[in-house]
């Protein structure tokens, strides 16, 4: 089952802009060159912003002790929004207070940003995924199936959680078509 990982910069840089239309450059936030899917990443990323006519500034990581000075290059530079990349540091949710202080708009990958405060997420829905694979592919395997002849197929169900908490406390103003497809806001 394919979550579409990095299939979907255009999305988030899409709902990002929604929220703040006045953003002319937006903050990748990423981790370095080593991480496994960084080139298919930035390489996503940054046709998402060519696409919206939005310049991506893309901002490396080596570890969590980048993520101040990598919010605050951001800031610095202009950017008017982030985008939290797929990376494994510990203590990301770290990034979610750090643009808070910043007054930095962003979003992230996962529900979990968004419900600690973070501005919005959107992803795979990943309990979908889940069922999904218990269904269609753990069954099938239990009653004979090789696991080498089931297809790959994709997630077919996403989510967005918008934080109007943390919009309000960043001045922004949500549009009432995003708060209608939203499958969770957080007041």
């Amino acid at each position: 089952m394919t979550t579409f990982g990095t299939e979907l910069a255009g999305k988030r840089l899409d709902l990002l802009l929604k929220v703040v239309p006045q953003a002319r450059k937006v903050g990748f936030l990423s981790g370095d060159k080593s991480y496994i899917t960084y080139e298919q990443q930035t390489t996503s990323m940054l046709a998402a912003g060519r696409a919206l006519g939005v310049q991506v500034m893309i901002v490396e990581c080596h570890d969590d002790r980048d993520f101040e000075a990598a919010l605050v290059k951001m800031v610095e530079g202009g950017a008017g929004g982030m985008i939290l990349g797929r990376f494994v540091f510990r203590n990301q949710l770290k990034v979610v207070s750090l643009a808070l202080l910043h007054k930095l708009p962003a979003i992230y990958w996962s529900r979990f940003f968004a419900r600690a405060g973070g501005l919005m997420s959107y992803d795979t829905d990943g309990i979908a995924v889940s069922r999904r694979i218990g269904s269609a592919y753990v069954a099938r395997i239990l009653k004979g199936e090789k696991p080498a002849d089931l297809p790959v197929q994709q997630a077919t169900r996403f989510e967005l959680v918008i934080n109007l908490k943390t919009a309000k406390a960043l001045g922004l103003t949500v549009p009432p078509s995003l708060l209608a497809i939203a499958d969770e806001v957080i007041e």
